[in-house]
């Protein structure tokens, strides 16, 4: 792959557990890249087993971006990841490397691509009115926003506070929905020519995997890492203690679970998360999808051959 005007920029993304780390690491090592976390829990300190990093002795020399960059309780938006992320990839294609954005939130990735459009600046006596309401009312301001944005509502996660706030508080500041603020007056990602690979493994066997990890993250310690941040003084209102694994080991440590309860809950909610995530991947404009997992010898070559074609092509295959 030669840089030049139109410098290639490889996405590889799909649902947890499909193997994108593990192709993202063979891709950088064969086309001399640096690897973009696109992973909203792993941009985080302290948060290692629940989201999957890749120990820093398992990169084969690889530099690995946007890890470990921000404190559990500071606030990082797709905006602040867009910007950060553009940053980094103009700066590893600068030194002669590829990019290689690697992980699972559609958001994030959409973010950095495609860019967001600018929305009204947040305000603080609003979202106190709004968590408020939240608090005494669970899942009450997900009913406001499907009246006032349906839309988004489809998109946002009921559990996801943070993001529906920022979705109604959106809405009701320009009195217009957010979907339509979001999808207006964006600045895609310019100088790249981006090579989307999404991972689609059998429903099944993707099931298999997630669930045994599950098993694996618990048996690593994930109760005890999340009373280690806890210790350290973060709250358990912090952003990343919503993700999966986390949230029901806070469950466990709160005595509401018990650890093989917060287990088969976690296994649920991931195999739930997992097909969201497919579902939003559909959306992915000029992706080429692979079946099967990114670990995979059989679809590491298919994928490699892929990208030799593309970029070879000048852009076939670009979004």
């Amino acid at each position: 792959m030669q840089a030049g005007a139109n410098r290639p920029l490889i996405v590889i993304a799909g649902p947890t557990g499909s193997g994108k780390s593990s192709l993202a690491l063979q891709a950088a090592l064969r086309y001399g890249g640096e690897i973009l976390n696109c992973d909203s829990v792993q941009i985080y300190r302290h948060f290692d087993i629940g989201s999957a990093k890749i120990p820093a002795e398992e990169r084969r020399g690889v530099p690995h971006h946007l890890i470990d960059i921000a404190e559990p309780d500071e606030v990082f938006t797709a905006g602040d990841y867009a910007r950060a992320a553009r940053r980094i990839a103009s700066e590893v294609s600068a030194r002669g490397k590829i990019p290689v954005v690697a992980g699972g939130t559609g958001f994030y990735l959409r973010a950095f691509l495609d860019g967001l459009a600018e929305a009204p600046p947040r305000d603080e006596a609003l979202r106190r009115r709004l968590m408020e309401r939240e608090m005494r009312r669970a899942g009450s301001l997900h009913r406001i926003l499907r009246r006032l944005d349906r839309a988004a509502a489809d998109r946002i996660h009921p559990r996801d506070v943070q993001k529906t706030v920022r979705a109604v508080e959106a809405s009701l500041l320009a009195r217009r929905p957010f979907s339509a603020q979001w999808a207006q007056g964006r600045q895609p990602i310019q100088g790249f020519r981006v090579l989307r690979v999404l991972l689609h493994p059998e429903r099944a066997a993707l099931r298999e995997r997630l669930d045994a990890r599950l098993r694996e993250m618990f048996a690593r310690g994930l109760v005890e890492e999340t009373r280690r941040i806890l210790a350290m003084g973060y709250p358990a209102s912090a952003k990343p203690f919503e993700s999966l694994g986390y949230r029901q080991a806070l469950e466990v440590i709160r005595g509401k679970l018990t650890e093989e309860e917060a287990l088969e809950a976690a296994q649920v909610a991931t195999r739930q998360y997992a097909k969201r995530q497919v579902t939003w991947f559909r959306r992915e404009p000029g992706a080429r999808w692979f079946e099967g997992f990114g670990d995979d010898a059989a679809v590491q070559a298919a994928v490699f051959g892929y990208l030799d074609a593309a970029a070879g092509a000048g852009g076939r295959g670009s979004g």
